[in-house]
Parts: C-alpha cells; sequence; structure tokens
C-alpha cells in the first residue's frame, strides 16, 4: 500500500529527531511490504527565515494533499521578539485549524525500564496503581482549536494592559469528549473531565456537556476534577488516572507535567486527530485494495531545544513513538505500529539511553548513546523482531 507523508522538520532538534523517525518508517515499510512517499515542507522559525511567514501557504495546502503529517519542533529564541502573528508557534496553531484537527491525544506512561528516571517514590506509585505496581499509563485528550489559544486578544491603546478570551461552543467540546469516551473505551473505562468550573463560565459549559455525553457511555466512570487539584494529583497519585479530557490550555500544562513523571519529556509522544470515523481509537486496518486514511499530526510534546541542535544529544524516542501512533491512527497498521513501540522497549530492555533518561548517578549496565546511535538501536531491536516474527523478513 502506498501512503504519503508531509515532514515538518521545523527548527532546532526538529530535522535531527524526524531523521531518526524516517528510518524506522522505512525499515517499516521495507518489511511489511509498504511504500511511504515523503513530502518535506517548511514551517516555524526556518520558513519564517526564508518566506517571512512562519506558516506559507503552500506548505499548508501541500500537507492537506498528503495522508498524514510528522512534525518536528518549531520555535526557539531567534524568532521570540517577533509579534505574535509571525512567531513561529503560529505555524503549529495554522496546521492544526488547517487540517481539521482538534483532538490531541498525549499518552504519559511510566516504563519500567525508566523508573529510576520518575522522580516520584515506588509507594506514592503503587499506592494509587490498581495493580499496585510502581507505575501509571495515562492518556491526555486536549481539546486544540478553541479556547485562549484561538479566543479574541489584545491590548488597551495605551499599552498598559491586555487580555485573552476563551470561549467553546457545545459542538467544540462534546466532539473532544466523544474523542476522550472512544479512547476510555479501549483502555480502563475511566474518564476524568479537567476544567475550573468553580470559577470559569467556560468550564461550567465544558460539564453540562460532559453530562450529557456520558449518557452514551454508560459503561465508562465520569468524574470531575479542578485543575488545580489535577495538577497536585498528578503528582501524588497518577495511577488513578486512566484518560484526561480538557481544554488547550489546561492541556498543554498538565501534559507537559505528566512527562516529567515518564522520566523525561524526550519520550511523549502525541497525536492530534481529526473528524475520522475512528478517531480516538485505533483505526481498523485497511480492507482489500482501497486505502483508507484518517488524516493526523503527529509530533513529540517536547520543544526545538536549539542549544543542542545538530549536536547528536536529542532523544529521538517521542518522534518514533508518535511516527508509531501515525502508522495506528491515520492507516491502520497495527501490528506495524506496535513492532515500532516494541523495537523501543527492547532497545530500552537492551540499556540505551540518551543523556536525558539515563539514571540519576549512571548505572552500569546503561550505554549511553547520542541521537543516532539512539536510532540505529531502535532499527536493530526491529530488525530483530520483525524478522523473529513468522512470515516475516526480507
Amino acid at each position: 500500500m502506498n501512503y504519503s507523508i508531509a515532514l515538518v522538520p521545523g527548527d532546532g532538534i526538529g530535522p535531527d529527531v524526524v531523521a531518526q523517525a524516517v528510518e524506522v518508517l522505512d525499515a517499516v515499510a521495507d518489511r511489511y511490504g509498504h511504500v511511504f512517499n515523503y513530502v518535506e515542507l517548511e514551517a516555524g522559525g526556518c520558513a519564517i527565515d526564508s518566506t517571512g511567514e512562519p506558516l506559507p501557504a503552500d506548505t499548508l495546502e501541500a500537507a492537506k494533499q498528503c495522508d498524514a503529517v510528522l512534525l518536528g519542533a518549531v520555535g526557539g529564541p531567534k524568532w521570540e521578539t517577533l509579534p505574535g502573528h509571525l512567531r513561529p508557534e503560529r505555524a503549529l496553531l495554522g496546521l492544526r485549524a488547517g487540517l481539521g484537527v482538534y483532538a490531541n491525544l498525549r499518552p504519559a506512561a511510566l516504563l519500567p525500564q525508566l523508573r529510576d528516571a520518575c522522580p516520584i517514590k515506588d509507594e506514592v506509585l503503587r499506592a494509587s496503581n490498581p495493580n499496585g505496581e510502581a507505575t501509571f499509563d495515562l492518556l491526555i485528550v486536549r481539546e486544540l482549536t478553541g479556547g485562549l489559544y484561538f479566543g479574541e486578544r489584545g491590548r488597551s491603546p495605551d499599552g498598559n494592559s491586555a487580555f485573552d478570551t476563551e470561549t467553546y461552543s457545545r459542538a467544540e467540546i462534546e466532539r473532544v469528549l466523544r474523542v476522550g469516551y472512544r479512547s476510555a473505551a479501549v483502555r480502563r473505562k475511566k474518564l476524568c473531565v479537567v476544567d475550573k468550573a468553580n470559577v470559569l463560565e467556560s468550564s461550567r459549559l465544558w460539564r453540562e456537556v460532559a453530562a450529557v455525553v456520558a449518557k452514551d457511555y454508560p459503561d465508562i466512570e465520569t468524574t470531575y476534577m479542578y485543575v488545580d487539584n489535577c495538577a497536585m494529583q498528578l503528582i501524588r497519585a497518577p495511577g488513578q488516572f486512566d484518560v484526561i479530557v480538557t481544554s488547550n490550555l489546561f492541556g498543554d500544562i498538565l501534559s507537559d507535567e505528566a512527562s516529567v513523571l515518564t522520566g523525561s519529556i524526550g519520550m511523549l509522544a502525541s497525536a492530534s486527530l481529526g473528524d475520522g470515523p475512528d478517531a480516538g481509537s485505533p483505526k481498523p486496518g485497511a480492507k482489500g485494495s482501497a486505502k483508507q486514511v484518517n488524516m493526523g499530526l503527529y509530533e513529540p510534546i517536547h520543544g526545538s531545544a536549539p542549544d543542542i541542535a545538530g549536536q547528536d544529544i536529542a532523544n529521538p524516542l517521542a518522534t518514533i513513538l508518535s511516527a508509531a501512533m501515525l502508522l495506528r491512527y491515520s492507516f491502520g497498521l497495527e501490528a506495524e505500529a506496535r513492532a515500532i513501540e516494541g523495537a523501543v522497549t527492547a532497545t530500552l530492555d537492551a540499556g540505551y539511553r540518551t543523556r536525558d533518561i539515563a539514571s540519576r548517578g549512571g548505572a552500569a549496565s546503561e550505554k549511553i548513546v547520542g541521537t543516532r546511535d539512539m536510532g540505529r538501536a531502535v532499527l536493530a531491536a526491529l530488525e530483530a523482531q520483525v524478522s523473529g516474527a513468522p512470515g516475516r523478513g526480507r
């Protein structure tokens, strides 16, 4: 099967980590009989430098013509003094809106191999985990195209005051809630709506809509939590959460907090999905000869880290795992996605670590490697895994 993937490496370490993800995708294509055609596009600071705009019109149009988009990172100090509408981050907002993606899935799980990199004590993790293990596995579903990031904003004529407006419609809230419920249905069947309904009118609307939508999913336990309490509960009892659904701003903050608990933000992948029929749950594989795809935007949640760009230091695993999410949610290639995830797990089992996920104090069994060697280790694990599977191999 042939698929087209738009590559948006972006700024800083974006090109470094996207290059490793492409190597892994190419290996998957070779071993499973697919063809991935790549279209490399500019967005972010690099696009500002070359065109004067963070998201050139031809970039967005070309991305729309592809089956999925894989992005690295955008932004950096070089462009921080530009007006808001010309900042690199506007490229992300424009891509999300232009591609029609509105639900951002950010899984955060503590892998046993990275237990030493987590700042939370074992007894705290065990106390909140139903199975008593010192780990957690949660999913944050963040609304992407509404709220403060897209609301009316401005400054007073004298420049001494400023405002940002959070606006949500029932339709915007309902559609992202349904993505959350579909996700919970294939997980542990628990969903927590996070808001600030004791203060914000927009949050009270979230609760009203959630109460209605919850009736369509009676087998899923629905709870509600204020965002300040949720920020605390993520630290003191992360195992209590399965799926969290929340607004744009709250989801942005909480997912970065959750990333620290996993050991490093360099481990967290994300998928931004739209109105595909299976958005929020793994897409059924294509049947027959007709290609079935759901457009999605996939990216690691880390920033551009320009201070280490091009130095073979960055952790590529979040981007590689984002590529696995792309195969699962946009192309329905579940076996291929699991193969990538299994290869990442095997690589960590073998002791490979970039410096951001190395144990405190260092462990004798660990092998500290750079970006490219981590990518090579994943490729080797993928080769061993796929070659050993019945009916697979070159």
